[in-house]
């Protein structure tokens, strides 16, 4: 009996499949254990750093033996997942440029990774790629440029807004200006309240058309107050109350001049015969 020419293809397919999973890890464990020798590690304990880039891989083996592998160079391969990256907790620095990575499930357990290169690979899902990094508290030199995602509008202040420990995006340091520009265009609320802030004081920014206008009540000097008293040491509820107060304990400066308006010159004296007036004194005194 013989099978169907559609059934023969599926199963051929299916063989073809699983024949080339276990070829890849193949391709990977023989990488790894010549990168082993070259190096001249006798134990797993003692890796901390592998290169593995370009030898053509499209899947890596679980690296979770290596407990305190440091550094690792995965660049120029065809790797697009890392999901055996999910137990190196002492990762620092992971170089997967230059691959086919469409998806990044894995990282979010590398809580000490420091510098992480992405670029040129396929990440589409700018969210997506920000919920795996946002637990990254230590990163801080992040790569991401020819990706798909980079296509967002404003994807660099995007990044910086979620990542806000990341000092260097895309081999160009993050700015102070940049910081203030993703708090205008992504949190409006942390915005108004920064732009609440006056003299050191939170007011109520907030204004609507049926709010009652509210006058400003007439500020007086406590009664425990005294004049020049530098050593005062009244406690105000209100700070405004004390920037009042101190106001009256500045220095007094007066000017003092003569207002010669009112002296007739040489014509009126002589010619209309305006008697003389001697000059009044002017003072102004200023706090």
């Amino acid at each position: 009996m013989s099978l169907d020419p559609r059934v023969r293809l599926h199963r051929g397919r299916n063989w073809s499949r699983h024949r080339a999973l276990p070829d890849a890890l193949e391709s990977s464990r023989q990488a790894v254990e010549d990168q082993l020798k070259i190096c001249g590690y006798k134990r797993d304990a003692d890796v901390f750093e592998l290169f593995l880039c370009q030898k053509e891989l499209t899947d890596v083996i679980d690296l979770s033996r290596f407990k305190k592998l440091k550094y690792l160079w995965l660049h120029h391969n065809k790797l697009q997942g890392i999901s055996f990256l999910t137990r190196n907790y002492c990762l620092t620095e992971l170089y997967l440029n230059n691959n086919a990575i469409f998806e990044i499930t894995g990282l979010h357990n590398l809580h000490s990774l420091n510098i992480l290169l992405l670029h040129h690979n396929e990440l589409t899902n700018i969210d997506a790629a920000m919920k795996k990094l946002r637990g990254l508290i230590n990163l801080k030199t992040l790569n991401l440029y020819r990706n798909p995602l980079c296509q967002y509008n404003l994807y660099r202040l995007y990044i910086i807004y979620h990542l806000p420990g990341v000092e260097y995006l895309d081999r160009n340091r993050v700015t102070e200006k940049e910081r203030r520009s993703t708090i205008t265009i992504f949190d409006h609320e942390k915005t108004r309240v920064l732009q609440s802030i006056a003299f050191g004081g939170k007011v109520d920014a907030s204004w609507s058309h049926m709010s009652s206008f509210k006058q400003k009540p007439i500020k007086r000097v406590p009664s425990d107050f005294a004049f020049a008293n530098n050593v005062d040491k009244t406690v105000f509820d209100d700070p405004e109350d004390a920037v009042f107060v101190r106001s009256f304990k500045r220095s007094v400066m007066t000017i003092t001049s003569l207002n010669w308006n009112i002296v007739p010159t040489r014509d009126e004296k002589y010619l209309e015969g305006k008697g003389a007036k001697p000059p009044e004194r002017v003072t102004i005194t200023l706090r």
